[in-house]
C-alpha cells in the first residue's frame, strides 16, 4: 500500500512539474485537495503555500472578470443611477443569472454605488393660509418622549425619479412616529402622515408639532387635524 502511495505521489509530482506555469500547477493542486493532503501536494509540486494561495485568490478574482466588466458597462450606461438589484435584473435579461448579493459585493470591490440625490424640498410658496407661531424657537431638545415632534418633506432622486418623504420624528430620541412616501408633494400625503401618528398616540394634548412655513402646514384642514 505504501509503495502504491509513493508511486502515485511520484506520478503526480512529474505531471504537475511538467505544467508550464505555477497558475496551472495551483489549479491541479486545487482539484486534488479533496483527495490528498494539501501539504503533500505542495511538497510534490515544489510549491510554497503562499504561492498556492496567491494563485487561488487570483483565480477567484478572474472568475468574475467578465461579470465585473458587464456591471461597469451597465452602471456607466445609466449614469450611476442603477443599484445592485436593478443591475442584477438587467444582467438576467441578458442571460447572465447571478445572485444579487454577488453583484453587490463586486460593485463594492469596483467602488461603484448608485447615486441617490437627497435634498430638502422647498415647500414655501408665500402665505397660503395661517402661519403658526414658532413655539420651539430652535430648542429642539426634549426631556421626554411625545413632547416635541418635528416634520418636514425631503425630496429624493432615485434612478431619475423623484420621491417625497414626509415623516414625523420625536425630538426626544429621533424615533419616526409615522411617515408617508409619495411620488408627488401633495396635501393628502401630509394629512395621511398626521392621521397615522394620531392613531398611535392616545394623549396628544401637550405635544408640539414643529414644521417649517411650507404651504401644506398653512392649510386650514391640516391645522384643524
Amino acid at each position: 500500500m505504501g509503495k502504491r502511495k509513493t508511486a502515485g505521489r511520484n506520478r503526480f509530482s512529474k505531471k504537475v512539474r511538467r505544467l508550464s506555469s505555477q497558475k496551472q500547477q495551483a489549479k491541479a493542486i486545487e482539484e486534488l485537495r479533496h483527495q490528498y493532503n494539501l501539504s503533500v501536494l505542495l511538497d510534490c509540486a515544489g510549491m510554497a503555500k503562499s504561492s498556492f494561495y496567491y494563485h487561488q485568490n487570483r483565480a477567484q478574482t478572474d472568475k468574475y472578470s467578465d461579470v465585473k466588466a458587464m456591471i461597469k458597462q451597465i452602471y456607466h450606461r445609466h449614469k450611476g443611477r442603477f443599484g445592485y438589484r436593478r443591475i442584477t435584473l438587467v444582467m438576467k435579461e441578458k442571460g447572465i443569472v447571478i445572485n444579487h448579493k454577488t453583484v453587490l459585493r463586486l460593485m463594492k470591490t469596483l467602488g461603484l454605488k448608485s447615486i441617490i440625490r437627497v435634498k430638502r424640498y422647498q415647500s414655501y410658496r408665500g402665505e397660503q393660509g395661517k402661519i403658526a407661531p414658532n413655539i420651539l424657537k430652535r430648542n429642539f431638545k426634549a426631556g421626554q418622549p411625545n413632547k416635541k415632534w418635528a416634520t418636514d418633506v425631503t425630496e429624493f432622486n432615485v434612478s431619475g425619479n423623484k420621491l417625497y418623504l414626509s415623516p414625523i420624528i420625536d425630538l426626544f430620541n429621533g424615533e419616526i412616529i409615522s411617515y408617508n412616501l409619495s411620488e408627488r408633494p401633495v396635501f393628502a400625503q401630509i394629512t395621511d402622515m398626521l392621521k397615522k401618528s394620531l392613531k398611535k398616540i392616545k394623549n396628544t394634548e401637550n405635544i408640539i408639532l414643529h414644521s417649517d412655513q411650507g404651504w401644506q402646514y398653512q392649510m386650514k384642514a391640516y391645522q384643524n387635524i
